[in-house]
């Protein structure tokens, strides 16, 4: 599948800017089955400077500055990416849970070492007793770890409501795990949390779905901007992602810009700016559009709020 990606960001200040400082996450990155053709990012008021660069967990970021006045800024980015075909991945049989678990203590292979990090506290996730609980039936020593991540995951789409009114980036895990509602972002950081205070690593996942998807197959919850997931470090086998917002194992409808340990490490777009009158308004625009649909040919992946002036932050959903 060959995807267009166009994703507008827009903020309208109350005042003047004098400067401001920013990182954006906009870009696709290359990943197993996903290919980069091209990415152009368009900033405007022209920044003072931009550098491209790539980060700790491999993902490509932008930073931009601002040192002229102004009252607006936007940020454009026009991206085609491929996604190459994947079989279905068998869920039973395979690495159980607690084999997971003593390959992760044990660290015995570098991959593994590599992994450990994402069982641990982030930002945005807290292991705790309350979320190992929430699904400790389902990770049995001897069950299939994989169908038990599944599990969890359909777990997630059937007893949570999607709500984007009930939380902002700020809402605690603690919150969307009592009212028992969120978005894409919440869902992924339970399940993150959940496998975490079990003791297993997972990571966050950012990127996009199909906009409108081919006749007679059902849209997917939160297509219209930015998407979440999360991924789940399997022993000897790399990485599986999973979408909790839609119940299924992403495939060629998911595309992938960024990944890390929660939301605060690969927002799509945030800064601080000087001015602005403490106010600001935020718009977004996503279109992903199947631009060609080609043969099945496979491809090796590359390696890979506001506060008072005189300052404020700003963040991106």
């Amino acid at each position: 599948m060959k995807y267009r990606v166009k994703h507008s960001t827009r903020y309208e200040y109350a005042d003047q800017v004098n400067q401001g400082y920013n990182v954006a996450y906009l870009i696709p990155r290359e990943c197993s089955g996903q290919r980069v053709n091209y990415s152009d990012i368009r900033i405007i008021p022209t920044p003072t400077s931009r550098i491209k660069r790539v980060d700790y967990f491999g993902n490509v970021v932008c930073h931009f500055t601002l040192e002229k006045p102004h009252h607006s800024l936007e940020v454009i980015v026009d991206s085609e990416v491929e996604i190459a075909p994947s079989e279905p991945r068998l869920l039973s049989g395979g690495i159980t849970c607690a084999e997971v678990l003593a390959a992760l203590s044990a660290g015995a292979g570098q991959e593994d070492m590599r992994a450990s990090e994402f069982c641990f506290n982030s930002p945005m996730i807290a292991n705790t007793p309350q979320l190992a609980d929430f699904a400790r039936d389902l990770f049995s020593s001897n069950r299939p770890f994989l169908e038990a991540v599944s599990a969890l995951n359909s777990r997630i789409f059937a007893d949570f409501k999607y709500d984007p009114g009930f939380s902002t980036v700020a809402t605690p895990l603690d919150e969307v795990l009592k009212n028992r509602r969120g978005v894409c972002q919440d869902f992924a950081h339970l399940a993150i949390g959940v496998l975490r205070s079990l003791g297993y690593a997972a990571r966050y996942v950012s990127g996009y779905l199909e906009t409108l998807p081919p006749p007679g197959q059902v849209k997917m919850q939160g297509a219209d901007a930015s998407h979440a997931w999360f991924a789940v470090y399997i022993p000897g086998d790399e990485w599986q992602d999973f979408d909790p917002t839609n119940d299924v194992m992403p495939a060629d409808q998911h595309i992938t810009t960024a990944w890390g340990r929660d939301y605060s490490d690969v927002t799509p777009l945030k800064g601080v700016v000087f001015g602005g009158g403490g106010k600001q308004t935020l718009s977004v625009a996503v279109d992903v559009s199947r631009v060609e649909l080609g043969n099945a040919i496979g491809f090796a992946a590359t390696p890979s709020s506001n506060t008072p002036p005189p300052s404020q932050t700003q963040s991106q959903s």
